[in-house]
């Protein structure tokens, strides 16, 4: 812009000084040709801004900046499932397509002292369906499986089960082998047919095919040998666990543990061929070698069955022992039952070590060999015998009426004179005679630690009333198990040492090998002398004149006991049941088996020497030849039996 040096026609004045000076309030004139401002307007309120998305550049950044947020969240997720924690979620993932399958050990057998077999497990399977492919073929597949399912489920049963709804059907347990194999190739030659058929009519090509029948793994128990043994070895229930017996009892070392299999199934359920699985392998159980005899034990489960049948009895036992090991080889019982049929719980127990009942004069071999050990008899000892005899709290008498009678010892047992063995036990303190008896084992366990096993009962303390002493000497006034009085006429057998009784003989391991069962130490009860002494007053019993001659064995020396004792009734409280026995051992002079047997609640005349002295004979002759133990060709001690 030319720079202004005057106003128009005038000379060029010097500028002024400036001066205070009041200010003019003339209006002055606007210079000519300048323009004139505008007049100002009042200031109006703007509205607040607003996003205008019109814009190309605004839109822009807001679409990347949403795009930068979900790519963050993604980035997020990534780094968990792979950096933090991968494998939960790996692991998660995979169940949702996985099925866990269960893999069941093998339970451990069962078997004699010789590997006989008494109890195995036999591979079974479980028959289930999908009843949502069942569903539209449920006739056709009834049609099979009926004929081969039945006994364990009706027809009935089986069309509404494959007509159901659900995904999954249990249709019959434990099925052979064998069964599943027929039924499988009737089904298969049943879709065979159906694509027959079918083939080349368009509108049946995709009829539904004779599918949705499937099978587990559902081992079961079974029992070659049926009942032999059934009481002893007991049995298992549908769960594959012991319910009875040494089943029950040893379950846990038997069973083994299971394991598990987990396969990639598809969406219907099915294993996926070739994918990914992984095994838990199951672990055996450990198999039980026991210390019976299959052999002698059925022929003691024969005898005794005979005999309870004969005598109308309740039930009977017998037991027989290895003398010096103790060794249980045969423990009958009878009633018994079927372990491969139908069972009920009532008729599972083992009356052997179960039912305890009072022994009777059987336990006069105990007393005497307590008297004998003490010094306070031998077999020169003589008696007057009376009748009857007074105690403090009552009288006692003999099972037979007599006067007096001079008996040595060996004839207050070849008699079983119950008057006679309380005089003779009466020189005994009874704080030693109680010692003696629970050295024998009776009021404690018998270390079998078999399930349901009753100890018996021997009144507590050692400050007994002279009646209890007394009843106590003959066999009345304390209850015992089989086992139990077994095991104390064993130790008399076995020259006056106790060995506790033995059931395992050995653990068999899953790979065949065999490990000894631990046993408790044997301990000697009484003197060898003095055990040698009653076990010759006990030949007198089988002797012509004593009370069990039906127990004698051609060319063998035999020693045994007669028992006949009263039982109580629990009905009333009262005495008025009977138990009667023979326990003995052979050969005497040089003993190889216990052979006891008791009969519970025989009708009619009572005997041990007639009842259970003939099944003594049949088991204990049967015992001698299998086991080849030759005549000693000793004979009967002539032992005076009055004086």
């Amino acid at each position: 812009m030319p720079r202004r040096t005057g106003t128009e026609g005038g000379p060029r004045r010097a500028p002024a000084k400036k001066t205070a000076a009041k200010k003019s309030t003339a209006r002055k004139r606007p210079p000519q040709n300048r323009p004139q401002p505008r007049p100002k307007k009042p200031r109006e309120k703007k509205p607040p801004r607003t996003l205008k998305l019109g814009r190309s550049t605004l839109r822009l950044r807001l679409t990347f900046g949403v795009m930068a947020f979900v790519l963050s969240l993604f980035a997020g997720r990534l780094v968990l499932l792979q950096g933090v924690d991968p494998d939960s979620y790996a692991l998660a993932a995979s169940k949702e397509n996985s099925k866990p399958y269960v893999l069941h050990a093998s339970r451990g057998s069962i078997t004699d002292r010789n590997g006989v077999e008494f109890s195995v497990t036999e591979d079974t399977v479980r028959i289930t369906a999908d009843p949502k492919q069942t569903k539209p073929v449920a006739q056709q597949l009834v049609a099979i499986l009926a004929p081969k399912l039945e006994g364990k489920v009706t027809r009935a049963e089986l069309l509404t089960k494959l007509s159901g709804t659900g995904r999954f059907v249990k249709l019959a347990d434990k099925v052979s082998p064998q069964t599943w194999n027929e039924i499988n190739a009737q089904i298969k030659a049943g879709n065979k047919e159906l694509a027959k058929q079918n083939k080349g009519k368009p509108q049946l090509e995709k009829a539904p095919a004779l599918i949705g029948v499937y099978t587990e793994a559902d081992p079961t128990r079974s029992h070659p040998n049926g009942s032999i043994a059934a009481t002893v070895v007991g049995v298992t229930g549908d769960d594959g666990k012991g319910k009875s017996g040494l089943e029950y009892g040893l379950n846990s070392k038997l069973s083994g543990q299971d394991g598990k299999a987990v396969y990639e199934v598809d969406r219907n359920g099915n294993k996926i061929p070739n994918a990914n699985h992984t095994v838990e392998e199951p672990r055996p159980g450990v198999g039980v070698q026991l210390t019976l005899d299959s052999d002698l034990q059925w022929v003691a489960e024969k005898r005794i069955q005979e005999a309870v049948q004969k005598y109308h009895a309740s039930g009977g036992t017998v037991i027989v022992t290895e003398v010096k090991t103790n060794q249980i080889l045969a423990m009958a019982n009878y009633p018994s039952f079927d372990p491969n049929g139908k069972w009920k719980l009532g008729d599972l127990n083992n009356p052997a070590l179960e039912r305890t009942y009072e022994p009777g004069s059987v336990q006069k071999v105990v007393t005497m060999a307590a008297l004998a050990d003490a010094g306070l008899i031998d077999l020169n000892t003589k008696l007057k015998v009376p009748g009857t005899i007074k105690l403090p709290g009552g009288r006692v008498k003999d099972h037979w009426d007599h006067g007096d009678l001079n008996l040595t010892i060996a004839g207050v047992i070849a008699k079983s004179s119950n008057v006679g063995t309380i005089m003779a036990a009466q020189q005994m303190r009874i704080p030693t005679f109680v010692k003696y008896l629970h050295d024998f084992g009776f009021g404690e366990p018998t270390g079998l630690n078999f399930p349901g096993e009753s100890k018996g009962r021997l009144m507590a303390g050692d400050e007994w009333p002279e009646m209890t002493r007394a009843n106590v000497a003959f066999g009345q006034g304390l209850s015992v198990n089989a086992v139990q009085e077994a095991s104390a006429v064993n130790a008399v057998a076995n020259g006056g040492v106790y060995v506790p009784p033995q059931l395992v003989r050995n653990w068999i391991e899953p790979n065949g090998s065999l490990t000894p069962a631990e046993t408790a130490p044997p301990r000697r009860v009484v003197s060898e002398k003095a055990a040698k002494e009653v076990a010759t007053m006990m030949e007198a019993v089988t002797a012509e004149k004593g009370t069990a001659p039906q127990a004698a064995i051609d060319g063998y020396l035999v020693a045994g006991k007669t028992g006949t004792a009263q039982q109580v009734d629990s009905a009333c409280g009262c005495y008025q049941k009977w138990a009667t026995s023979f326990a003995g051992f052979a050969p005497a002079d040089n003993p190889r088996f216990v052979v006891y047997v008791v009969l519970h609640d025989p009708t009619g005349a009572r005997g041990g020497g007639f009842q259970g002295g003939p099944v003594f004979r049949d088991v204990m002759s049967f015992a001698l030849q299998k086991y080849a133990v030759p005549p000693t060709g000793a004979k009967q001690q002539n032992v005076p039996i009055t004086w």
